[in-house]
């Protein structure tokens, strides 16, 4: 049994299963399954930085899944989605996070967030749409597909790509907050070995990453290439990182 979230834009819902709750992203949503693998892929990433990111698990949507909602685009969804979908842990009694809560932040996880945010290419966690709620005095990080969007267009990522500058760190709802980035660069970015990407990109079904007729495989191994591109030194989403490549040139 599932019930419809009426405040997400790509319909996503609620699926009462055995184990519990689980907010769940639907397959057949608008830019799915790239928006579910971002989900995966930076879920995993931030685990291995400690950050507080909701479970994830597989769903899978039969179907004959009825719904309490009887709106027609709902169900016409559900149809697109049947197989498996992208379920995340609920949060009970968990608010959204207001712009005007950043300065209850620490310091080092602000900055450890604002970090990745950097790597992900992440355009949200403004103030206009933080993407963290609170639940229990603890800050968890919620929808990551609109990252990694060169995922959106493979034909136009070339081999600097990577290095892309353009990310709005200005914009960032915890910027004033994020003062420990020139002392935690380092130690994060040696979290993300290669191991620890190819661990992220291997938890993405196949399924998933084959649309299109593309290979698996290759398009792994494109994934930790692009991420481990962008973890090289100067890495271009921290400030000065301009400055930096051009005292090496």
């Amino acid at each position: 049994m599932l019930r419809a979230d009426r405040g997400g834009s790509s319909w996503p819902v609620v699926v009462d299963t055995e184990a519990g709750l689980f907010y769940t992203k639907l397959r057949g949503a608008a830019q799915a399954p790239a928006t579910l693998v971002a989900e995966i892929i930076v879920g995993r990433l931030a685990d291995a930085l400690g950050l507080a990111v909701p479970a994830r698990v597989l769903i899978d949507i039969p179907p004959d899944l009825r719904a309490d909602d009887p709106h027609e685009e709902l169900a016409g969804l559900l149809g697109f989605s049947v197989g498996r979908s992208l379920g995340f842990q609920y949060l009970p009694e968990a608010r959204n996070f207001r712009e005007s809560d950043a300065p209850r932040v620490d310091a080092d996880v602000a900055s450890r967030i604002v970090w990745l945010d950097g790597l992900i290419q992440n355009p949200d966690r403004t103030g206009k749409n933080p993407n963290m709620l609170w639940s229990h005095d603890r800050l968890w990080l919620i929808d990551h597909g609109a990252s990694l969007g060169f995922h959106h267009r493979w034909s136009g990522v070339t081999e600097d790509s990577p290095r892309s500058r353009s990310w709005p760190l200005g914009q960032h709802v915890l910027r004033s907050q994020a003062t420990r980035l020139p002392f935690i660069d380092s130690d994060l970015a040696a979290l993300l070995d290669r191991r620890v990407l190819q661990s992220a990109v291997d938890a993405v079904p196949d399924e998933y990453l084959s649309v299109d007729g593309a290979d698996a495989f290759r398009r792994r191994a494109a994934y930790v290439a692009f991420l481990r591109k962008r973890l090289k030194e100067p890495r271009p989403f921290l400030p000065g990182a301009a400055a930096a490549s051009e005292g090496r040139s």
